[in-house]
């Protein structure tokens, strides 16, 4: 049936041309957006007409109800939907007949005419003109079903959106969060700033990385897992203040939490610890959270989240104690390997920083409100400075959130001899087949030899913060266009 309308579709936009009229024309003047109609002229009385008041406004054609000599239609944009009315007296037999002929449910289409509001109390547009200003091909989704199939709906995301008007919803709220976290960090006298995207070395991340060549050196090189160690060598230029929000790419699996490219925020301030990073994150999350939802509790999955400040703050080794009765500080290796043979969560590479991450994985999940897990052992934080106070561990945090982790931070490292050390390690790791291990940055080093500021830094995933605000269970619902396998038709 869809092949039969498009081959219709295409005839009438076959037609169109041997008249002289283009089905697809340059331009027009739009001066309001439906959205904007509706809130100008939102005081109107039922049956009260404007017709002195002239506006003019354009979208999809999503609804047509055809009555003799009149139609009502409704046309959606970015803003929302609006009904508009056309009759024959107005514009004319010709106009109309048109209308009534090649104006079809998809099509773009722009109006100008005066607001009226009718007996139902339904806001409305009497059209006066109308300019077709795009001819579709192809039948929209079923009006009350839409797209239900969750492969075809991540591969053709625009159909979701133009037919379901939750999930437009859901990408504004995207990039309006995105909008306020830049409007924030601005106003606290942060500089966004660029990083690279390919590397010759990846660092600031434990992951493994996507492997490409740049033909013009003959290199190899690889997408960059994480902005950190670019954005540190801001610091040791001069800069007090950065952040970059981007996209990171990690070559690993797909889950509800996990996507191999997504949007990362890393910021880095000079002068300041991680404690000042906490309470930024805290301020940050909260503001975006309140302006987003209205207000500090929200509903998740069926599950209340509360926001409201002061967010609780764990240690990581007593967190893991009370769950699970393991001491990552103290225990040898042999007695965390078994409290992980118990739960049959064994990891491929059995070093204790392994053991240790694989153990925090088994108790992620219980923290529902946000959390701040503190002070990591440092054999897992080839980045983070030493604990002021305490031995083995580093001044780091994560933020959970609902058995995800949102937010990874630290005072940060900035000594070259010790993180020489931390590199070496990593590099160690990386010999004994550990993929996902730091790579030796020498250039790195080189840069703080110049020294670099005693800095708080974090990096924060934005993609699950919009997951929770838009209760979506996916992290593929919240990318725009996320990664799906290759279709039978890419293939031809």
């Amino acid at each position: 049936m869809s092949d039969e309308i498009r081959e219709q579709r295409i005839k009438e936009v076959n037609e169109l041309r041997e008249q002289g009229v283009n089905p697809y024309p340059y331009k027009f003047e739009k001066t309001e957006t439906t959205g904007e109609i509706k809130e100008k002229f939102s005081y109107l009385e039922k049956g009260q007409v404007l017709e002195d008041e002239k506006v003019s406004t354009a979208g999809r054609v999503m609804a047509i109800r055809k009555q003799g000599k009149t139609s009502f239609f409704v046309i959606k944009d970015v803003d929302g939907r609006i009904q508009a009315y056309i009759r024959q007296d107005k514009v004319g037999e010709k106009d109309f007949s048109f209308f009534k002929k090649y104006i079809n449910l998809g099509d773009f289409i722009g109006i100008k005419g005066f607001p009226f509001k009718t007996h139902t109390g339904e806001l409305s547009v009497f059209v006066e003109e109308f300019k077709l200003l795009s001819k579709t091909l192809q039948t929209l989704p079923e009006k009350w079903h839409g797209l239900k199939d969750k492969e075809i709906i991540y591969r053709q995301r625009y159909v979701e959106m133009l037919s379901n008007d939750d999930a437009l919803n859901r990408f504004k709220i995207r990039f309006e969060i995105l909008k306020t976290v830049r409007e924030e960090l601005n106003k606290k006298g942060f500089i966004e700033v660029e990083t690279p995207v390919l590397h010759y070395l990846t660092g600031g991340a434990t992951a493994r990385p996507f492997e490409t060549k740049m033909n013009a050196f003959d290199a190899e090189m690889f997408m960059r897992i994480s902005l950190e160690l670019y954005l540190k060598r801001y610091l040791v230029g001069g800069f007090d203040k950065v952040y970059e929000i981007g996209k990171n790419f990690r070559n690993e699996g797909i889950s509800y939490k996990h996507h191999p490219e997504f949007t990362m925020m890393e910021l880095y301030q000079a002068y300041a610890d991680y404690f000042d990073i906490m309470d930024l994150v805290e301020e940050l999350v909260n503001t975006v959270v309140r302006k987003v939802a209205g207000k500090e509790v929200i509903e998740y999955g069926g599950k209340k989240i509360d926001f409201t400040r002061p967010w609780k703050r764990v240690v990581m080794a007593d967190y893991i104690k009370e769950k699970l009765g393991a001491d990552i500080i103290n225990d040898s290796d042999e007695k965390l390997l078994s409290i992980l043979e118990e739960h049959e969560s064994i990891p491929e590479i059995k070093e204790r920083g392994h053991l240790i991450d694989k153990l925090w994985d088994l108790v992620e999940d219980s923290v529902v409100n946000p959390t701040f897990i503190m002070e990591h052992p440092t054999i897992i934080s080839p980045l983070a400075k030493k604990h002021r106070e305490k031995e083995n561990v580093t001044e780091r945090f994560e933020l959970v959130i609902n058995g995800m982790e949102i937010a990874n931070a630290f005072s940060e490292l900035n000594d070259p001899v010790e993180q020489f050390k931390r590199f070496e390690h990593q590099a160690k790791l990386r010999e004994e087949g550990d993929e996902e291990a730091q790579m030796m940055d020498l250039d790195f080093i080189s840069a703080l030899e110049y020294g670099m500021p005693p800095t708080g830094g974090l990096g924060l995933g934005w993609d699950r913060i919009v997951m929770l605000l838009t209760d979506s269970p996916s992290i593929r619902d919240v990318i725009p266009f996320p990664m799906v396998r290759k279709s039978n038709e890419e293939n031809i």
